[in-house]
Order: structure tokens, then C-alpha cells, then sequence
């Protein structure tokens, strides 16, 4: 039976990733390591100047060995690959991410962050994110299958597998487009707004992005626009 390590970016509690588990379960033998609480937009970013705190967390899905990490979704996938699990994964999962992870968001994305992580320890690993406002029937209905066909394939070095779900009701999805190129896109065209003036001429600054669906044909990102499932391969670098 393969062995699974699944993390995620948006923490131990969250709905994706105990959807995510209860896939994998029917799969094989499934581990969780995930981040004590939300850490979107961590990248592949590691604790290397500060201790990581691992604990036993209870865990809705029967099966699933289940930890909880205070340090980033990359270094959940370490510690569960390196130090809690007793052998190295044979795969690892990411997510279920609440939200796209496409185009140029991917340099930012925890959800990527942690399945690079995966890769440079050797296994095979595949992001998967949806819709965050998704009703989850495409999912449901197709993840499954998708993780059994992509766990039986092979990945070159410092490689991931990246999906994408819409969230749109079966009755509008529109099928699965694997290959798919990374856009050079961005969902948001981001900006600063000013919140506060701060002591000393300082200034508070917030994300303010603006919402933007300008793509190219045969990418990740205009595939989930269009009710797409978005299937690629991400690189890092080799």
C-alpha cells in the first residue's frame, strides 16, 4: 500500500483538507501534517532560525494519523517526510486549497510551496486547489479518479502536478484540460492602499487588488474561467 503525506496552507482545521484526506483514504495509507493555523502566501519558505512545534491533533477522518505544526506548509511536509512519518512518503498532497493557485500566484502559493517540498524529498506531489466560494460537486465527483490516474505517473526532479477545480455546479462544468501552461497572468493586479499614518511619517499599507480575468488561450488560468478542470506541471527548478 503507498504511503500519503498530505499538508496544506490553509491550516489543520480546514474543510479542504479533510476532504483532501477522506479522497486519499480509499488510496492508501494517509498521514497529516499541516500548519496549527492559516498560512496562505508562505511560498516555499522553511523555519531555519527557529524551532518548529509538532503535536497529535484529533482528526475527523478515521485512518488518518494526523499532527499539527506551528512552522510554514513546507515544513510540514519536512517533518513529516524527515521525522514523523517512519518511512519517506510515496506521495504527497497539497490542499485542498480555498482558492485558485494559477499563473503567476503559484510563485506565492503555500499550497505549491508545500508540494515543491514533496518533490525535493523525492516523492511524487501534487498540488490541488478549487474555487474558494466552490460547492465542491466537481470535486467530488472527479478528484478521486484524477489523484488515482496522476499518482500512477512519474515527475521529473524539482516537479509538481498542479490542479485547479472550478467551482461551478456539475451542470455547468465544461470537462478537464490537462497539459496546461502557467499563465503570466494574475487574478489580482495588485496595489497598495494607505490605512493608517503611523508615527515618525510612517505609513500602514494594505493589499488592494484589483480582480482581473485577462489570460491567455491554453493556459491554467483560462481553463478554471471557464469551468475547467486545469491539470499542468509546474517546475521549480532542476
Amino acid at each position: 500500500m503507498r504511503s500519503i503525506l498530505i499538508a496544506n496552507d490553509d491550516g489543520i482545521n480546514a474543510e479542504g483538507l479533510i476532504r483532501l484526506a477522506a479522497l486519499a483514504r480509499e488510496l492508501g495509507e494517509v498521514w497529516v501534517v499541516a500548519p496549527d493555523s492559516q498560512r496562505s502566501a508562505a511560498s516555499h519558505a522553511i523555519s531555519l532560525h527557529s524551532h518548529v512545534d509538532v503535536y497529535p491533533h484529533t482528526f475527523p477522518v478515521e485512518g488518518v494519523r494526523a499532527y499539527s505544526c506551528t512552522g510554514t506548509p513546507a515544513d510540514c511536509v519536512r517533518v513529516g517526510a524527515l521525522s514523523i512519518m517512519p518511512h519517506r512518503p510515496d506521495i504527497v498532497l497539497s490542499g485542498i486549497n480555498a482558492g485558485y493557485n494559477v499563473a503567476t500566484d503559484i510563485q506565492y502559493s503555500g499550497t505549491a510551496g508545500a508540494a515543491f517540498e514533496g518533490a525535493f524529498q523525492g516523492c511524487l506531489s501534487i498540488a490541488v486547489s478549487e474555487q474558494a466560494s466552490s460547492c465542491g460537486e466537481v470535486a467530488d465527483r472527479y478528484l478521486p479518479e484524477l489523484l488515482a490516474e496522476l499518482m500512477e505517473q512519474k515527475l521529473g526532479y524539482g516537479q509538481i502536478f498542479n490542479v485547479n477545480i472550478p467551482g461551478c455546479p456539475l451542470s455547468e462544468f465544461r470537462g478537464i484540460l490537462r497539459d496546461r501552461a502557467v499563465s503570466r497572468g494574475m487574478f489580482y493586479r495588485d496595489r497598495y492602499k494607505k490605512t493608517a499614518d503611523l508615527p515618525n511619517g510612517g505609513i500602514r499599507l494594505e493589499v488592494d487588488g484589483l480582480y482581473n480575468e485577462n489570460c491567455e488561450p491554453d493556459t491554467d488560468f483560462r481553463a478554471v474561467i471557464e469551468n475547467y478542470i486545469s491539470i499542468g506541471i509546474v517546475n521549480n527548478f532542476s
